[in-house]
């Protein structure tokens, strides 16, 4: 009798976090359990074929919004193919009945929350010939130190090749409505000395890459410094640590450690979704804007920490303006990156409860993105999304240092709908763009749309094109000695909007 644990990953860098510890927590029948990941790009026929190999009485299969279609395939298939197996869902994408996926109609057996626990206990169950008797199993919260250890549980090849997940504390105390860990009571930390041995075991096995999800890593600023000094002291070439942290809370302590740090070895996801009032008061969201932006400012000026910083588009009240104003402050703040995240509908969100008086309409498939709101339309949403994706590309990819300042100088919002306006005009798609014709495409747009001086935009573009090391002459030299000595020279307007580039 074997069971199977299993996940669909969104690219093969990822590992399944939630497995692992599952697999930790199966005790006896650990010996009779299988690992299994597989990636979204994977066919569903391919992985129903490697699943049924095992002969499995149990598959156990880990949904989330991004796997969620693909894995609706497979167990349909597996349905078809041997009903007699009982598949078991878990996840945050069946943790919220009634709002249920269509696959849980097929399931056996559904467990939500937390599973590492119950799902065992499920499978002794079954294992013996015992049904229980409900469908929906809710999970019971557990003591953290009842809970066997995942981190011996990644492979020498996962340390290798892929994201070493880990995490300090477990849940959050705000309760910001668009995410799920409003849900939560309140954060629980890990035992601090016995994190750290067991990040201790892992450096040891070579990991380098630590990504943290716990969700506000400088809650408890204490544990918060003894992570950073556990790592510091064992700093070395490769070594990268990201956390997730809450943006107004950065006392002196823990700026002076951060100093410490070299450039490229810390990443903050900085979530700050929104600079305005009135939309954080209606999604219960607290943050002093004022320390936000200091902080921000003190980090890019002060130490090597790369920010990666988050807004929301479609929030319940916020207008096209109110977006383009939060867009501009953060701009301002220059973090390396802005995420600029179309919001999703995650089910049992709080935010569910703003949908009939703004008039909320999201996407009925997965990811289950916004699609109008009383304040923005579908155009209009539509046109963000676009930017969403033009901005990544140019915004965020660290390939147009140089341009990037020129096309935003004094109203970066404004400017870049316009470019990313005129981009998907001459394309009519967002995807499948090569980079040489991204740059001839973005060189039509600045001296075309935004009225930049043809030698200026040639010039900063092809300065950037050559640090890309993309082969081939993109078409705007028109004479390539013109450009490739002659530095770039701004207007007045450009040159004092243009930001600080690493």
């Amino acid at each position: 009798m074997s069971i199977i644990i299993t996940t669909l990953n969104a690219r093969y860098i990822h590992s399944s976090f939630g497995l692992r510890y599952l697999y930790a927590n199966m005790a006896e029948l650990q010996d009779c359990t299988q690992l299994l990941e597989y990636g979204i790009r994977q066919q569903p026929l391919e992985i129903v074929e490697k699943l049924l190999q095992y002969q499995p009485s149990i598959i156990g299969f880990g949904v989330y919004i991004w796997n969620v279609a693909e894995i609706s395939r497979i167990v349909a298939i597996l349905k078809q193919l041997a009903p007699a197996i009982n598949v078991v869902l878990g996840g945050p994408e069946v943790s919220h009945p009634p709002d249920l996926p269509d696959v849980a109609t097929l399931a056996d057996y559904i467990i939500t929350g937390n599973a590492e626990i119950s799902f065992p206990a499920l499978c002794r169950q079954l294992l013996v010939g015992q049904q229980p008797e409900q469908k929906i199993i809710v999970s019971q919260s557990q003591a953290l130190t009842t809970l066997a250890s995942p981190y011996p549980y990644y492979t020498d090849t996962d340390i290798r090749q892929r994201i070493v997940y880990v995490e300090a504390s477990r849940g959050c105390p705000f309760k910001c409505e668009f995410c799920l860990s409003a849900l939560d009571a309140s954060a629980k930390a890990f035992d601090l000395q016995m994190f750290l041995l067991e990040m201790e075991q892992l450096f040891q096995r070579g990991a380098r890459h630590f990504k943290f999800i716990d969700r506000t890593f400088n809650l408890k600023i204490d544990s918060s410094i003894a992570i950073l000094e556990f790592f510091l002291v064992r700093i070395s070439a490769g070594l990268y640590l990201h956390f997730e942290v809450i943006p107004d809370n950065l006392p002196e302590r823990l700026k002076e450690i951060l100093q410490r740090f070299p450039a490229g070895s810390l990443q903050f996801e900085i979530g700050v979704q929104s600079f305005n009032p009135t939309t954080q008061q209606r999604i219960s969201r607290k943050q002093d804007n004022d320390k936000t932006k200091a902080n921000l400012r003190w980090l890019r000026q002060n130490t090597g920490v790369h920010i990666h910083a988050d807004l929301i588009v479609g929030l319940p009240g916020d207008t096209l303006d109110s977006f383009a104003e939060s867009f501009n402050q953060l701009v301002a703040l220059n973090p390396q990156e802005i995420q600029v995240g179309i919001l999703k509908r995650l089910r049992g969100a709080p935010i569910s409860r703003h949908s009939e008086e703004y008039q909320m309409r999201y996407d009925p498939l997965p990811p289950y993105s916004i699609l109008s709101t009383r304040d923005m339309d579908f155009f209009t949403l539509q046109r963000l999304a676009r930017f969403a994706r033009f901005w990544d590309l140019i915004g965020n990819s660290g390939r147009f240092i140089h341009s990037l300042p020129i096309i935003l100088a004094d109203q970066p919002f404004a400017r870049f709908l316009q470019l990313s306006d005129a981009l998907y005009n001459l394309t009519d798609s967002t995807w499948q763009i090569g980079l040489k014709r991204l740059f001839e495409l973005t060189y039509t747009a600045m001296t075309g749309v935004l009225k930049e001086q043809q030698e200026i935009a040639a010039q900063v573009l092809y300065q950037d094109y050559q640090r890309s090391g993309e082969k081939g002459r993109p078409d705007f030299l028109q004479d390539s000695a013109k450009f490739t000595q002659k530095a770039a020279i701004a207007n007045k307007r450009q040159r004092q909007a243009m930001p600080v580039t690493d």
